[in-house]
């Protein structure tokens, strides 16, 4: 907003103190997103800018790291890159596993995350329904507990189910879910489902009931009013939560320590472990691309929230 000419000289000094502090906050947040990125193309496996770099030599930029990337696990990594090399990369490659198991534990997480929370919020979004505020604090718990004390007890859990369900007066047939694509899947969705309620609830605040009565009174049955009035009018919010959900997943590294099993290396655990085992800047080259993908992602969000509200006929801001 700019300043208007009778400001007075009070207001004129806070508003630039104000725009300085804006500045400092946001250098203070983007800063160490930002400086991973001109890192993750140092020639040299340091972790600090090089005199080359800060120079701007092009000697002392490389996609060496992007390249490791690809080659890092491989069989045969120094192979003429055609055909049976790019199946060895897809087959061995530890970042590409990485990102395939990643993947999968996201979308399907983002499936079971979707659909529960959605319609846990269309149920909590009702003026009859008993204890909302004390179920919804129960459903978005996983949001506000510590997330190493979710991942141990999701860990007790999902080691031995059936002996923990006994105490219910179950006597069900399974095995362990720790250590299993499963186990993984679902704690990641109970990460997830939080995020989910928290917009789908947004978005159904400025929903119009009257719109699923009159459809009602048309003749219309509960289920083509949801998927041919309500489920249009909401789905901004729902894919919304969706990719909250799948961010969630995607970045999650504690539920993954405890639960998965060697098997189920994700692109986070996968870093931690790259971190432990050998400090190489290509942890660098992850983060960059990783931060292409929020972004993606976050203005995916941006534009849908904006669609959303059009679609309300609240004018965007």
């Amino acid at each position: 907003m700019a300043l208007p000419k009778y400001a007075s000289t009070t207001e004129r000094i806070w508003h630039y103190t104000y725009l300085v502090l804006c500045g400092a906050i946001f250098f203070f947040l983007i800063a160490p997103i930002v400086v991973v990125i001109p890192l993750s193309f140092n020639a040299e496996p340091y972790f600090t800018f090089t005199d080359e770099m800060l120079a701007f030599d092009p000697e002392g930029y490389s996609l060496r790291w992007y390249d490791s990337l690809l080659t890092f696990g491989m069989a045969n990594p120094d192979a003429p890159r055609d055909g049976s090399w790019w199946a060895d990369a897809w087959a061995n490659a530890k970042w590409i596993k990485a990102a395939k198991s990643s993947v999968i534990i996201g979308v399907f997480s983002t499936i079971l995350a979707t659909c529960l929370g959605t319609l846990a919020a269309l149920g909590l979004s009702r003026p009859e329904m008993p204890y909302r505020r004390a179920i919804m604090a129960v459903l978005i718990s996983p949001m506000i507990v510590p997330i190493i004390i979710t991942a141990t007890g999701m860990f007790f859990f999902y080691s031995n189910p059936c002996e923990l369900l006994t105490w219910f007066g179950l006597s069900p047939q399974c095995g362990k879910l720790a250590g299993t694509y499963l186990g993984v899947i679902l704690a990641h969705a109970t990460l997830g489902i939080p995020f989910v309620i928290i917009t789908v609830t947004a978005t159904l605040v400025g929903f119009d009931q009257s719109l699923n009565r009159a459809a009602a009174s048309l003749g219309a049955n509960p289920r083509r009013t949801f998927f041919r009035i309500t489920m249009p009018l909401i789905l901004p919010g729902v894919i919304s939560g969706a990719l909250f959900a799948f961010v969630t997943s995607f970045d999650e590294v504690v539920a993954v320590l405890f639960i998965a099993g060697p098997d189920q290396q994700t692109i986070p655990r996968q870093m931690w472990n790259g971190i432990r085992e050998q400090i190489s800047p290509a942890i660098l080259a992850v983060a960059t691309l990783l931060v292409i993908f929020s972004i993606a992602l976050l203005t995916t969000v941006e534009l849908l929230r904006r669609r959303s509200e059009k679609l309300r006929g609240i004018t965007p801001h």
